[in-house]
């Protein structure tokens, strides 16, 4: 599956037109193309190759999957490999989708892997900024970048708002809700790992965009740009302080458990104390040995007042101490 787009001076002149086309089209003087190639095979690939002089390091890229975010730099054309990003809140599994970019002087090729990068936003934003369309390949490079970099920001507002719902079950006094923060957090600390690897890297490749020598980026697009990057080292930042805000979420939840088990310690110990006075006592009068009050009544009454007095006294003075 393809998809075409041609701008001649500036201006959308055609779409969805036969690939075979491109070649004539870029004959044409103040033309740029954009590509894109949904799941590709290698033979498809092979034929951009040919046709726009496609390094074959970075068509192997483009066709094998789980590439490192970066910016490569060939003699005819630069070769960018990207992840969209996106969160299931309900699970707080991170779901990504991997994108290579084939960046020429007068085309622009974007090789998605999957479905889950969703083209539409980027034409969308295309669209709404045409009056920036004469910087050619600049302008559709930024508008794929700025729903990229959107999406990375979304995806980590989404869980920082998860990680706020874990915080507000900390303190739950439900049963089986420790558990349930434990599972989350590892949950969002696994998928906020895999975000950090996806966020880091895009610092780098939109800072090379901006050097002059690669002569990418117009004069025009550089303030573009130079949003795009402040908005990478935002979500950057972001992702780090959420990082740290996990580690504490779990250090926090291993310490409640270790005081709520010492509470537990304080009742079960005080309840073996107070049953440790009438078990005391009764043993006592148990032996088979003379003593006072031994087989008369007020010895019965006493030892009864004994127990009695000195449990209840244990219980107030527990509760008092908040032991109970």
């Amino acid at each position: 599956m393809a998809r075409t787009r041609l701008y001649r001076d500036g201006k959308l002149e055609l779409e969805d037109f036969p690939v075979a086309g491109i070649s004539d089209y870029l004959a044409e003087p103040d033309t740029v193309v954009w590509l894109d190639v949904l799941r590709p095979s290698g033979a498809d690939l092979e034929i951009c190759a040919e046709e726009f002089g496609l390094h074959e390091l970075a068509v192997e890229d483009a066709l094998h999957d789980h590439q490192r975010p970066k910016l490569d730099r060939y003699d005819s054309h630069l070769f960018l490999s990207a992840y969209a990003a996106q969160l299931d809140s309900e699970t707080g599994i991170l779901a990504t989708s991997e994108i290579a970019v084939f960046v020429l002087p007068r085309a622009l090729i974007t090789v998605r892997k999957s479905e889950g990068f969703d083209m539409e936003r980027v034409i969308e934003v295309w669209d709404a900024e045409s009056e920036l369309a004469a910087s050619g390949v600049a302008f559709l490079l930024h508008g794929l970048l700025d729903v990229l970099v959107d999406g990375h920001f979304e995806t980590v507002q989404a869980l920082d708002d998860a990680i706020e719902r874990v915080e507000e079950l900390l303190f739950a006094e439900s049963r089986g809700q420790t558990e349930r923060v434990q599972r989350r957090s590892f949950e969002l600390r696994k998928s906020l790992v895999y975000l950090r690897r996806i966020v880091l890297p895009m610092r780098e490749v939109v800072n090379a965009l901006l050097r002059r020598d690669l002569h990418v980026v117009t004069p025009e697009m550089a303030p573009y740009y130079q949003d795009v990057y402040d908005h990478v080292l935002r979500a950057t930042e972001w992702t780090e302080s959420l990082r740290d805000l996990v580690t504490s979420i779990l250090e926090t939840n291993l310490t409640i458990q270790s005081n709520r088990m010492n509470l537990i310690m304080k009742k079960v110990t005080s309840w073996a104390a107070i049953i440790a006075v009438p078990t005391a006592i009764t043993g006592f009068y148990g032996q088979n040995l003379p003593y006072p009050g031994f087989a008369t009544g007020w010895g019965f009454a006493l030892s009864s007042g004994l127990i009695v007095g000195l449990a209840v006294a244990l219980y107030f003075a527990f509760k008092r101490w908040e032991w109970l």
